[in-house]
């Protein structure tokens, strides 16, 4: 039975990753004990995001975005459903497994940029591809190439407090890129900025969703999630709705 239940996993990851499906999730749920009340902060979510799709989830405070958010970036593991991206299914995935999948699949973008403050911005965007193992040379020329694409390259040897918010959050974005991942996953990225500044950050998400980049875009922000070109709304651990947006 264990073996049938294998090749079946494997079998869909290979249907998925035919039709060009990079997120699918089957009743994910995520449920936490409280003292002797539970609590589920995803319930039986199924989402479905193509390549080159820019989806924004968003719901208020509470909603269970954030966890669900957590549980597509393998942060964190699901109670009970399955999580498959890029055709691996990673909800039955030991830490050790996660930690490559992150690595290689995601590209993490934070409200707080996470940023290592003693190195460079060009340190900061190899720092994936060190524990990638890859060469040196390789790497550099890699990073610099992932500067490039965020016109940050005058700025490549300053270190974070000798950037703004806005070259911060490029830096960020940088190292985002860096690995080719098959996702970029961005948590409240304008959360930290100006109005001005969040703005010139989402043209730079426009920017990379039209050279073909698939966008996962987790806000509370109506005028944020509508730059993505699809919006699922999550209340009550639930997709409560899941629309196109109206360009």
């Amino acid at each position: 039975m264990a073996t049938q239940a294998v090749l079946s996993a494997q079998e869909r990851g290979e249907q998925l990753r035919r039709e060009g499906i990079v997120i699918r999730t089957y009743g994910l749920w995520k449920t936490y004990i409280m003292g002797d009340q539970e609590i589920n902060a995803v319930s039986g979510v199924d989402i479905e995001i193509r390549k080159g799709e820019y989806v924004a989830i968003m719901g208020p405070s509470g909603s269970g975005k954030s966890t669900l958010m957590n549980l597509i970036g393998c942060l964190d593991t699901p109670s009970k459903g399955d999580y498959f991206i890029n055709g691996n299914l990673v909800s039955t995935m030991t830490d050790d497994e996660l930690a490559r999948i992150r690595n290689k699949e995601i590209g993490f973008v934070f409200q707080t940029f996470n940023l290592l403050p003693r190195a460079t911005a060009l340190h900061n965007v190899e720092l994936p591809l060190i524990y990638a193992g890859m060469s040196a040379d390789h790497r550099l020329e890699q990073a610099k190439r992932a500067i490039a694409q965020v016109d940050l390259e005058p700025r490549m040897y300053h270190k974070p407090n000798e950037l703004s918010g806005g070259q911060r959050q490029r830096v960020a974005i940088a190292r985002a890129l860096v690995n080719d991942p098959s996702i970029l996953l961005a948590d409240e990225p304008t959360g930290n900025l100006d109005t001005a500044t969040g703005t010139e950050i989402m043209g730079l998400f426009d920017r990379l969703h039209r050279q073909g980049n698939t966008i996962v875009l987790v806000t509370h922000e109506h005028d944020i999630a509508l730059h993505a070109h699809r919006v699922i709304f999550i209340r009550d651990g639930k997709v409560e709705k899941d629309e196109k947006v109206q360009k």
